[in-house]
């Protein structure tokens, strides 16, 4: 507040409360102070560390020749954008419907939009808003769900809520493995699951369990193999991965065959010495003709 020599009286008040009259201190607040190695026409005043509560309108009242006047200004605090409460991390089964709530404050009022981060490293925005709703969610939904507070104050707030989705297993790798006698042997079977599957092998309606009848099974994670140290000729055939959770279970054909073998299109071995004796004769019959 500047003020002329002609002025007699000085005051800053807020709203109704005097603050300082002259040099006089009236406010219990310390965070006020005068202003001191100013000008001799300056009257100002410092508020220190401000809060919201301080916002509002302050008045300069001066009296000269005994007139009094007064200048205003309005104090406007801002407060940087700031979470306040969200979600908590969950599990839900696929096809439930799933809600989300991030809630912030802030001075402007804070901006909330959502993105979806999925394990496979995508990321997009899903909406704006304090709530997000997930009608029969899938699997492809899962993954942390970043809520993103501002209000171009400061850096924006930003907070996440990890949603995982149960759901049955699919198999998604099971690969037919030709093996000569006496040479060590794998079949691979692969299965994405929440929670993780667990794997049973099968050879036609016979379960084989480690360590057994010469082979071992290995389960790493969602993928599971069946290792025949020294395959034999009764080791080939069909064998059945079997992948299980909570959610539903699921089993995929493997067979294990010899070398030079070929596979029908239902995947089946056929011996090799068939399929040459078909081609002898379809050549003979060919020459027959000439």
């Amino acid at each position: 507040c500047n003020v002329d020599s002609k002025v007699s009286r000085v005051a800053w008040l807020n709203r109704t409360t005097i603050l300082f009259a002259g040099s006089e201190k009236w406010s219990l607040d310390p965070r006020v102070i005068l202003m001191e190695n100013t000008a001799v026409t300056e009257y100002s005043i410092e508020i220190q560390n401000v809060d919201v509560h301080d916002e509002g309108p302050y008045i300069c009242s001066i009296l000269t020749n005994k007139k009094p006047k007064s200048t205003k200004v309005h104090l406007i605090v801002q407060v940087p954008a700031r979470i306040t409460n969200i979600s908590k991390d969950i599990a839900v089964n696929e096809g439930s419907n799933v809600n989300l709530m991030c809630l912030a404050v802030g001075r402007p009022e804070a901006n909330i939009i959502w993105k979806h981060h999925s394990p496979r490293g995508t990321h997009k925005f899903v909406t704006e808003g304090e709530h997000l709703e997930l009608t029969a969610i899938t699997k492809e939904q899962s993954g942390s769900y970043e809520c993103i507070a501002s209000n171009d104050i400061s850096s924006p707030d930003v907070r996440t809520v990890q949603v995982a989705v149960n759901y049955p297993p699919f198999i998604s790798k099971a690969r037919s493995t030709g093996t000569p006698v006496g040479q060590k042997g794998i079949l691979q079977c692969e299965a994405s699951a929440v929670p993780r599957a667990d794997f049973e092998w099968y050879k036609e309606d016979r379960r084989l369990f480690n360590g057994l009848n010469g082979v071992k099974i290995e389960n790493q994670g969602k993928q599971s193999m069946l290792v025949f140290f020294n395959v034999s000729e009764e080791d080939y055939g069909n064998y059945t991965c079997v992948a299980m959770n909570t959610m539903g279970i699921t089993n995929a054909s493997i067979i294990l065959y010899g070398p030079g073998a070929m596979h029908d299109v239902n995947g089946a071995a056929v011996l090799p010495r068939f399929s040459a004796c078909l081609l002898l004769t379809e050549t003979l019959l060919y020459l027959l003709k000439f």
